[in-house]
């Protein structure tokens, strides 16, 4: 097998791992991502029915005007903004984010969390995660250092 046919059949795989634990459903439809080197494209699909609710990309007219390169993270945000809108027309809230065979980050993070912003709720923190915590006052006497014992020579 070729390189380039096992790289496709490497990506089908990832992305069939991912698609399995996620459905989209009228209620919470399930956003995807493509992403190429040029632009990139968001969906919101209902998966029951086999339709497409919403759709943004960065060669819609008003985000293609604003920023005329699609393949970095400002348009990448731009269209997270843009899907999160048109799926407030259409009243939908929530969304399981679908990430495909790309790892969440860079463009794709900043998709989903522009989105996630404008209200469009479909990716939350993992508990797992560390959140940033403030940061604690410092107390008024420090305590003192314990000395480490040295070991007697041998």
């Amino acid at each position: 097998m070729n390189s380039q046919k096992l790289k496709q059949v490497r990506r089908q795989r990832r992305r069939n791992h991912v698609r399995r634990k996620i459905a989209g459903t009228v209620e919470r439809p399930r956003l995807t991502v493509f992403r190429s080197s040029k632009h990139i494209y968001a969906q919101l699909i209902d998966d029951l029915n086999g339709r497409t609710l919403a759709a943004a990309n960065s060669l819609t007219p008003e985000i293609h005007k604003e920023l005329p390169y699609g393949g970095n993270i400002k348009a990448a945000q731009a269209v997270g903004r843009r899907l999160a809108e048109v799926a407030k027309e259409q009243g939908i809230t929530k969304a399981a984010f679908d990430r495909g065979h790309y790892r969440f980050h860079g463009r794709v993070k900043a998709l989903a969390e522009a989105a996630n912003a404008a209200g469009l709720l479909c990716c939350e923190p993992k508990p797992g995660k560390k959140q940033a915590a403030p940061p604690e006052e410092a107390p008024e006497k420090a305590a003192p250092e314990k000395k480490k014992k040295e070991k007697p020579p041998k």
